[in-house]
């Protein structure tokens, strides 16, 4: 890859600048899931970290809000949103929720990670899932924390320490180690503004954002991806709503 050029350079500081700003603002409500409902809970990160792990756990394959609404779906059915609801149940019966509402595009797969995760939350974490940020004291040790939970690679636990830092605000140190989110629509605008090549691999993607901004890759993740989703809208409004 050549050196940016000047239009290029002042995409990557526009970037970093809406990064910058988000970072340093006050803490941010998501729309998680378009469910007011739901999404109240998530933003309330003190009494619901479950619900965020959860949501991490299940983003897999499918569109980021059908994924965080499952542990929503799955505890509203339960009748509360408190953790210990979920303590007494058997994997067949998540199997048969994700089955029978068609949660995810996986959801034999699916069920058992989100069947593993609330155990690994009630033996690791005193069902306190909270605990992996609160008692963290850098980035790294949180993106660790989260490689642990079965099915989590690099793009979730990246993506989970970087929402933790930029939008709820929890101070962690060491932002280096939060890397870029291979998602879709990073790689795709990447791509597209010349920061990499076509035939690019995921690796190149996070080794090239560590190189444009090497004190914090991942703040790169959100000028992008908004960047990448109204593009993606936009097509789809212009092709009818086919793509």
């Amino acid at each position: 890859m050549e050196e940016l050029n000047k239009k290029q350079k002042e995409m990557l500081d526009q970037l970093i600048k809406e990064g910058k700003k988000i970072l340093d603002g006050p803490k941010v409500y998501i729309n998680h899931t378009g469910i007011k409902e739901a999404d109240d809970l998530y933003y309330d990160l003190d009494h619901n970290g479950h619900l965020f792990v959860l949501g991490c756990v299940m983003d897999m394959q499918i569109k980021a809000e059908r994924a965080w609404k499952i542990p929503y779906v799955i505890m509203k059915e339960l009748g509360g949103f408190e953790f210990k609801r979920l303590l007494n149940l058997n994997l067949e019966y998540f199997i048969k929720i994700f089955q029978e509402k068609k949660l995810h595009r996986f959801n034999q797969v699916m069920a058992n990670r989100f069947y593993l995760a609330i155990k690994k939350i009630h033996e690791d974490y005193n069902d306190d899932a909270s605990k992996i940020w609160k008692e963290s004291s850098s980035a790294a040790q949180v993106i660790r924390k989260f490689l642990e939970f079965e099915g989590v690679g690099q793009k979730i636990a990246s993506m989970a320490a970087n929402i933790l830092v930029r939008q709820y605000k929890i101070p962690l140190k060491d932002l280096s180690a939060i890397d870029i989110s291979t998602d879709t629509h990073v790689i795709r605008m990447m791509k597209k503004l010349g920061f990499a090549p076509e035939d690019t691999s995921r690796e190149y993607i996070i080794f090239r954002a560590r190189e444009f901004y090497p004190e914090y890759p991942g703040i790169l993740d959100i000028g992008l991806f908004r960047m990448g989703r109204e593009e993606r809208s936009l097509s789809k409004r212009k092709d009818g709503g086919k793509i």
